[in-house]
C-alpha cells in the first residue's frame, strides 16, 4: 500500500500505510478518498466494523466558487467508502453524515422541518449532500448493507473553523479585544433564523445514532428552536471585552438563502432518547473561551 503523496483542502481524515498514536485513545491515518483503489485496500487491511463518513468539502461559498470539484470530492469520496465497505466479508455499520442544507428553500409552513420535507438544495454543497445520503439508501436497498443516516442541523462550539459563522464571529470579538484588528465585526445576513446544537451535542448524536439508529432510516438531528444570528452576535459581542461596531460586508452574502430555518427531531429522540445537553449560551461562552486560547498561543496566527 502506497502512501497519500499529495494532501489538499479536500482531502480529509481517512486511512493511510503509517498510523501514529493521538492521546492514547485512537489512531489516526490518512487516505486520499479519491482513490478508490487505496480506499479498498485500506479496508481490506484494516476491517473496521463501523464507519463514520464525515469526509466533505463542507464550506458553503466554496462550493458556489467551485462546484465541479465539491460535487465531485463530496459523492466520489461516499461512493468509494461505501464500495470498500461492500467488498468485506463482514460489511461494517454505516453512519453517512448529511445536512439540514438538504432541504433548502424551505416555506414558512413548512416548519418545522421532518425527514419527510423535499428537497429542494440551494446551492451544490447541499446537492452533493443530497447525493451522498442517497447513495446511503440506495446501497442499503441494492446490496443491504447497514447504512444509517443522519440529517444534523447548524451546529457550533470550541474548536470550530472561523469557517463558519459564530466561530467568525467569535475569533473577530476577541481579535478586537486583543486590538489586532480594528473593533468592526464583518457579517453577511443577520435576520437569517437557524437551528443551531453544540458540537458536542451533536458528536453524542452521532453515537447513538450508530448504537439505536435503524438501520436504512434516516433522521434529523435537531434543537427544534431557531436564533437569528443577530441575536447570537449580540451575544458574543456582550462576552468581548472591547465595544465594536457591526459592518456589513457583501462577500459574506449568499446568492440564495432561506429565512428561517428549524427542524423536527422527534423520530430521533424517539428512536435513540437523545435530547440536547448545552443551551446556546453555553456555547457561545464556550466558543469564545476556546478562540482566547488559541489566540493567545503560539503560532496563534495559524488558527
Amino acid at each position: 500500500m502506497r502512501e497519500l503523496e499529495r494532501t489538499t483542502s479536500w482531502d480529509l481524515v481517512g486511512l493511510s500505510q503509517r498510523a501514529r498514536p493521538a492521546s492514547g485513545r485512537a489512531t489516526l491515518l490518512t487516505c486520499d478518498l479519491l482513490d478508490a483503489d487505496l480506499v479498498r485496500r485500506v479496508f481490506e487491511r484494516w476491517r473496521p466494523t463501523i464507519v463514520v463518513h464525515l469526509a466533505a468539502q463542507t464550506y458553503v461559498p466554496k462550493s458556489f466558487a467551485s462546484p465541479a470539484a465539491t460535487l465531485t470530492n463530496n459523492i466520489l469520496a461516499q461512493l468509494h467508502v461505501l464500495e470498500a465497505c461492500r467488498a468485506l466479508d463482514n460489511a461494517p455499520l454505516v453512519l453517512v453524515v448529511g445536512s439540514s442544507e438538504e432541504y433548502g428553500h424551505v416555506r414558512p409552513d413548512e416548519l418545522p422541518i421532518t425527514e419527510r420535507q423535499p428537497f429542494r438544495p440551494g446551492n451544490p454543497y447541499a446537492v452533493s449532500k443530497v447525493t451522498q445520503d442517497m447513495l446511503g439508501l440506495q446501497y442499503f436497498l441494492a446490496h443491504g448493507l447497514r447504512v444509517v443516516r443522519v440529517r444534523p442541523f447548524n451546529h457550533c462550539g470550541p474548536g470550530q473553523s472561523d469557517r463558519f459563522v459564530l466561530a467568525n464571529f467569535a475569533r473577530q470579538v476577541v481579535e478586537a479585544e486583543l486590538e489586532r484588528i480594528e473593533p468592526v465585526i464583518l457579517t453577511g445576513d443577520l435576520s437569517a433564523e437557524r437551528d443551531f446544537l453544540d458540537v458536542r451535542d451533536v458528536a453524542r448524536a452521532y453515537r447513538l445514532a450508530i448504537e439505536h439508529g435503524v438501520p436504512g432510516e434516516v433522521y434529523n438531528i435537531a434543537s427544534g428552536r431557531s436564533y437569528a444570528i443577530g441575536t447570537l452576535l449580540d451575544k458574543l459581542i456582550a462576552l468581548g471585552a472591547a465595544p465594536v461596531t457591526v459592518k456589513t460586508d457583501p462577500t459574506r452574502l449568499r446568492p440564495s438563502d432561506t429565512p428561517r430555518v428549524v427542524g423536527d427531531a422527534s423520530a430521533f429522540r424517539q428512536a435513540t432518547g437523545w435530547e440536547p445537553a448545552i443551551s446556546i449560551d453555553q456555547s457561545l461562552h464556550d466558543i469564545v473561551a476556546d478562540w482566547r486560547a488559541r489566540l493567545a498561543a503560539p503560532h496563534s496566527a495559524m488558527a
